[in-house]
């Protein structure tokens, strides 16, 4: 199985968009993508996908309630499809993580057993046979240092970065590389980057300079695309969905768009040892199967 997080330390590099596009990609190949995003904040992954509707039933069932032993149902009954995309929502108990982690382990630590705060999405995800109900596992979580990005790390074992075209975006991605290295030391656990993608390129000299010294494989280089992805936010769907069913006119610039992130997909799939079945001409907008 193919499984990575997709993280930044800067915000608005559009990684929550990256992700979603990603995922309806690997689906478009004809895999089976589970995405397991874990941002507490409203803009988050379930919102973009239009599956944000039980996030603040505070009686729903729930990734957190998993992640600290006491599920109301399967794993199972978590999951919501969207563009051939399964997807474990979001909820507002994820702005409490941290704190039903670390009550978890005092428990634990009082009974003297052992407890790792960052394996318990692992420990989800293993107890529910996600490694062989599904080909690709894709996490988003927020983008700050917190046990939401450790749990995603610890479960995943690679990064995909979308990078900020600036000399600042450059830095962050520096100060991630550090922070994988130290994490998978602290933790003892291989870490990987599959790759970094540049976003919102606007082709500028200082922006070419910038790219030319990103440390990391740089597999495709994404232009500025605000208003299609301003659209996506709006219409609640994927860049593909939104080209093929809320633009009045295709724009070749769009296409090639959509072509990329088929491209990344094949990218990601090679990294990962993972054959697409049926994989699309990049971009083309029938609709999947």
């Amino acid at each position: 199985m193919l499984s990575y997080t997709v993280y930044s330390e800067a915000g608005g590099v559009g990684k929550t968009s990256l992700t979603a596009n990603l995922a309806v990609a690997h689906a478009r190949g004809g895999l089976k993508p589970l995405v397991v995003p874990l941002d507490p904040q409203d803009g988050d992954f379930s919102r973009l996908m239009g599956i944000d509707d039980n996030r603040a039933d505070s009686s729903a069932d729930n990734l957190v309630r998993h992640m600290v032993n006491s599920p109301k149902g399967p794993f199972e009954d978590l999951i919501r499809t969207a563009e051939g995309v399964d997807i474990v929502p979001e909820h507002n108990m994820l702005a409490d993580l941290s704190g039903h982690l670390s009550r978890e382990q005092d428990k634990a630590e009082d009974l003297g057993d052992a407890y790792n705060i960052y394996a318990q999405l692992q420990r989800v995800l293993r107890d529910a046979g996600v490694g062989d109900t599904y080909d690709v596992l894709i996490c988003d979580p927020p983008a700050t240092e917190s046990d939401h990005l450790y749990n995603s790390i610890y479960a995943t074992r690679n990064l995909v970065i979308p990078v900020e075209p600036s000399w600042k975006g450059q830095a962050s991605v520096e100060g991630l590389a550090d922070l994988a290295t130290n994490f998978a030391e602290q933790l003892n656990i291989d870490l990987g980057v599959l790759g970094a993608i540049p976003n919102g390129v606007k082709n500028t000299s200082d922006q070419r300079e910038m790219l030319e010294e990103i440390q990391f494989p740089t597999p495709e280089v994404i232009g500025d695309r605000t208003s299609l992805m301003e659209g996506c936010w709006k219409q609640q769907c994927s860049a593909f969905r939104y080209v093929r069913e809320f633009r009045s006119r295709r724009r070749d610039y769009e296409i090639e768009t959509l072509a990329q992130f088929d491209r990344l997909a094949r990218f990601l799939e090679t990294e990962g040892g993972v054959e697409a079945p049926s994989p699309p001409e990049p971009g083309a907008l029938e609709e999947p199967a």
